[in-house]
């Protein structure tokens, strides 16, 4: 058999952010009317090991002329890799044939994980944000931070990025990388407070096992994307901001047994799975309700899901097949 063999050079070529957005929907909705399936990821943690790594396997319905698919993606979390130059995440997606089970594609999985998070993010912003909202706050400057801007930048119109860091040296740094790549100014700020302040829509992409937000900078009715979080002892939001907004989830159940965002606060008696009002598959069905005033803060607390690396795994397939990218190797 043929396997294409797609780097992240190759990932990145292909696979825009406004594709992969579009991906994403369909693959939300897929899950929501189901036609997807995937179970909660396998994930080790083997004590005294530099991270962890996790399997998160997921099949995807044929409809519409496209070809039943099934997805796995091997992943590796490091969070000392930065220090490194190296992105957290490291690993591979298998992209297989639905009908056959032949593998078709092997893809880079961080290049993959990059640009799908911050399109579940745009995809996110679009149902649950203001659409007045014009001043984009983001909290890191690593991997999903430069993507989500770039996501988001490419998607709606704003009038302000502004950014922080673990130091004002390394916020303007990361600033300054940005310099001719969006069409709004973006700006470094000294704190995550001053770059919060007054922003209808916040990004949090760092590595913090502690809270980088605090309820008391959040204006009413911002829309939080909450990314960096992705394990119960792990949290980028204090117990009053969740406790202030409400939830949306790409997974139910992923939200409630992943996330630390909620898992800490509920451990302090204040929420419960109630503050969960959907999934973003549900919102795209109609089936749940999003916003329900200006004021409300909605909180979508992104862990990531098979069905979305299958989903963008299979765009970036089809893209590079008809594109001639990659690498074709007889396996």
């Amino acid at each position: 058999m043929r396997l294409l063999v797609l780097s992240a050079a190759d990932v990145r070529a292909v696979l825009s952010f406004a594709e992969c957005t579009a991906a994403m929907r369909d693959g939300l909705i897929a899950l929501a009317s189901g036609r997807a399936r995937q179970p909660l990821r396998t994930v080790i943690t083997p004590d005294g090991a530099a991270g962890l790594m996790a399997l998160m396997p997921s099949y995807l319905a044929g409809q519409g002329g496209q070809q039943a698919a099934y997805g796995l993606k091997a992943i590796c979390i490091t969070p000392a890799n930065p220090a490194a130059g190296l992105d957290t995440h490291q690993g591979v997606v298998v992209l297989s044939d639905g009908a056959t089970g032949e593998p078709l594609a092997l893809l880079n999985a961080s290049a993959v994980t990059e640009i799908r998070t911050a399109a579940v993010s745009v995809v996110a912003t679009d149902l649950l944000a203001r659409p007045d909202a014009g001043q984009l706050a983001v909290i890191g400057t690593g991997v999903q931070a430069r993507a989500h801007i770039l996501a988001l930048d490419g998607a709606r119109e704003l009038g302000q990025i502004r950014v922080a860091g673990r130091t004002a040296a390394s916020a303007e740094q990361f600033a300054a990388s940005l310099d001719g790549l969006t069409a709004a100014p973006v700006t470094a700020c000294r704190s995550a407070r001053d770059a919060v302040a007054g922003a209808g829509i916040i990004v949090t992409a760092t590595s913090s096992a502690r809270p980088v937000l605090d309820r008391d900078w959040i204006a009413p009715g911002s829309h939080i994307n909450a990314v960096g979080a992705c394990l119960p002892h792990q949290r980028e939001l204090d117990t009053a901001t969740v406790a202030a907004g409400v939830l949306f989830a790409d997974r139910r159940d992923g939200l409630l047994t992943e996330s630390g965002d909620y898992l800490l606060a509920a451990a302090e008696g204040e929420v419960t799975p109630a503050w969960v009002r959907g999934e973003l598959g549900e919102l795209l069905l109609g089936t749940a309700a999003g916003r329900a005033s200006a004021e409300e803060i909605t909180i979508f607390e992104s862990l990531g899901l098979a069905i979305e690396d299958l989903a963008a795994a299979r765009r970036a397939y089809l893209l590079a097949v008809e594109n001639g990218a990659g690498s074709w190797i007889d396996f």
